[in-house]
């Protein structure tokens, strides 16, 4: 139930504009958002380095219908692209990118516009050695979204899919996309789904986790296991062994400001863990999906608005 509700301020211009001017809300933001500028994330992105982590940067908006708003996104990830390489950052760090925030739902020619914005953004990360994730968003775009990869992947064949478990078609996807050369980011999903499409049942997501993550973890592709959950990271684990992978043949990816002390666990074991960090002033739905995503981060919250954080 405090899921839903979360997921549906998401949506909420009133919530929104209290959320945005309460004075304790800026703490929670930086817990779990490197900054507004490029500047903050590429700095994020220099201390996780040194830490032995790795970065998946993602400039913060979606769902834009401005035209030159799209535009500035897309002009945002080139700079961010080219300092990141001026700080020989880009081995280190790659970029995730949303087609709602390059311009996909614009009336007309939305999604070529967003295509052309991202093969603009892959062709800059391609120059500086680096790669791009395409972040998925509700189901309703998840046809869009796989259709925009191939494209894209006939020219960088690097660039990486997001998988959602909690959708009812994702094991298929996953059987799809497992292919040699293949990069796929396979998380449990943080929208607001109908149960004709998705599992609602927390038990129910986390059993689709399990049933994508061994499709992925046999296929000769590169898995990207997105979860703090102790379980499922030891089952990680235990098929990566299963299947003969080695750390850097797969990696766990974590949410900054989200179990920081279980990315440094794993990284001093030797795995490759990369921190989805995003970045910008775009940050309230982004939020609100995390606050619904663990009841410990609702507590956080209400502990800052209470004063007592």
């Amino acid at each position: 139930m405090l899921r839903q509700v979360l997921l549906s301020a998401s949506h909420s211009d009133k919530v929104k504009n209290l959320v945005e001017t309460a004075p304790v809300t800026r703490g929670l933001v930086h817990r779990f958002v490197a900054g507004e500028q490029a500047f903050d994330a590429v700095r994020v992105t220099e201390r996780l380095a040194g830490e032995g982590l790795f970065a998946s940067i993602d400039h913060l908006g979606e769902d834009t219908l401005d035209p030159d708003r799209a535009r500035a996104t897309r002009d945002a990830y080139l700079t961010l692209l080219r300092r990141l390489a001026d700080a020989g950052l880009a081995r280190h760090a790659e970029v995730s990118v949303k087609l709602s925030a390059v311009g996909r739902d614009l009336p007309g020619d939305g999604p070529a516009i967003a295509l052309d914005h991202t093969r603009a953004i892959c062709a800059e990360a391609a120059t500086h050695g680096t790669t791009v994730t395409l972040d998925m968003e509700d189901h309703t775009t998840t046809d869009g979204t796989l259709a925009a990869l191939r494209e894209l992947r006939a020219d960088y064949p690097w660039v990486g899919a997001v998988l959602q478990a909690y959708l009812r078609r994702t094991e298929a996807d996953c059987r799809d996309l497992a292919g040699a050369g293949s990069r796929v980011r396979l998380c449990k999903g943080a929208y607001d789904e109908p149960p004709s499409v998705a599992y609602t049942a927390r038990a129910d997501v986390d059993r689709n986790f399990v049933r994508c993550l061994k499709v992925l973890m046999a296929g000769a592709g590169y898995p990207m296991v997105a979860t703090h959950d102790p379980r499922l990271i030891e089952l990680t684990g235990v098929l990566a062994t299963r299947n003969g992978r080695t750390p850097g043949g797969y990696e766990f990816q974590m949410l900054y400001g989200v179990r920081p002390a279980e990315q440094a666990r794993l990284a001093a074991q030797g795995e490759r863990v990369r921190i989805y960090v995003p970045y910008g002033d775009q940050w309230y739905g982004y939020l609100m999906r995390r606050l619904a995503e663990r009841p410990a981060n609702v507590a956080f919250f209400l502990r800052s608005l209470a004063g007592r954080s």
